[in-house]
């Protein structure tokens, strides 16, 4: 009798020994494959300025986490980035081995009935810098002011209901009652230029003045491109003439909405990681982007693209978003019926 209960512990030790030994060794794996590779969903065709972010961040961000993983970029546009958002939240692995980056004003698009996802989950990683958002008219249009754009049919350019460009079409023609016209699909920034030189529309509303400085700079230098107002916390400084959008308006209400859509400008080029990541992923992939935005490699790349770094950190990322879900019903109403397509 005896010896046979010792053979059932036996028996036991080795199973539990096995398990053991398969949990270490998967997990062993599992840890592998998610350090060989990490890659970038984008939000956006190549080329425009998410992309540059993203293919700067990932030739160094591998740098600074363990095994210095590969970091590849990969292009999802559709709906200004609502399309990738989705994806990160509800198809993407948990492992740390994939992020995304997508229009800020992507973020708050469910709390006006776009995109299947609850922003305030999403592991925020961290954004590269903030921003202003600029409405520009292309030379040839009429259009040449704020008080133009009021007055004179004009027609833009969009790339999804929650993109910049949409949104503030949207908004300007509902809030200010200008004689807009939304002309929707376009996949990126480059592709939205490319329509105001063939004169497929007279400029757009809103694009980040970043992407303008940087991938549109000759055609600011040569003023084949007017801009008309500027959307942000506050003015870009070497704009001190060109009216806030904000400054705009004296009704309260108004004012409410405005906070609300702009309040995203705060991350203007954000990183999110999918739901569900351990502690310890979440927690590496922050600490490796800050190091990064340190990086006077990384620093010295994009200095010579022409673009800006004015990072936050993922915990005041999540901490935005969060204050940004707590708005009043009733101001997200209203902005939704001032953002709503026609």
């Amino acid at each position: 009798m005896r010896k046979v209960k010792n053979l059932a512990n036996l028996a036991c030790h080795l199973l539990m020994a096995t398990i053991l030994f398969s949990l270490v060794l998967s997990w062993h794996v599992g840890a592998r494959a998610a350090a060989q590779t990490i890659t970038i969903i984008v939000g956006f065709s190549p080329g425009g300025t998410y992309d540059l972010y993203a293919r700067v961040l990932g030739q160094h961000l591998g740098q600074h986490l363990a095994n210095n993983p590969t970091v590849v970029v990969e292009n999802m546009p559709g709906a200004g980035g609502i399309r990738a958002a989705n994806y990160l939240y509800r198809v993407a692995p948990r492992d740390g081995s994939m992020i995304g980056t997508f229009a800020r004003g992507v973020v708050i698009g469910p709390l006006f009935g776009q995109g299947n996802f609850d922003a305030t989950k999403f592991n925020w990683i961290g954004s590269v810098t903030d921003d202003v958002n600029v409405c520009l008219a292309w030379h040839t249009s009429p259009v040449k002011s704020w008080n133009d754009l009021l007055t004179k049919p004009f027609t833009v350019a969009g790339e999804g209901a929650q993109a910049d460009a949409d949104i503030y079409a949207n908004l300007i023609k509902h809030l200010f009652h200008a004689p807009i016209k939304l002309v929707s699909g376009y996949p990126g920034s480059n592709d939205i230029s490319l329509a105001m030189e063939r004169g497929e529309v007279d400029g757009a509303c809103a694009l980040s003045y970043s992407t303008v400085k940087s991938t549109w700079s000759e055609k600011l230098q040569n003023k084949d491109i007017n801009i008309l107002f500027q959307a942000g916390v506050k003015k870009a400084p070497d704009l001190p003439n060109v009216p806030l959008l904000t400054d705009l308006t004296q009704n309260p209400h108004e004012k409410e909405i405005l906070k609300l859509i702009m309040g995203v400008q705060g991350m203007a080029r954000p990183f999110v990681a999918p739901p569900g990541l351990s502690d310890n992923s979440r927690n590496a992939l922050r600490q490796a982007f800050t190091e990064t935005m340190r990086d006077a490699a990384f620093l010295d790349e994009i200095k010579k693209m022409k673009l800006e770094v004015n990072p936050s950190n993922g915990a005041d990322l999540e901490a935005l978003v969060t204050a940004l879900y707590q708005t009043p019903t009733e101001v997200v109403a209203q902005a939704k019926q001032a953002i709503a397509e026609p």
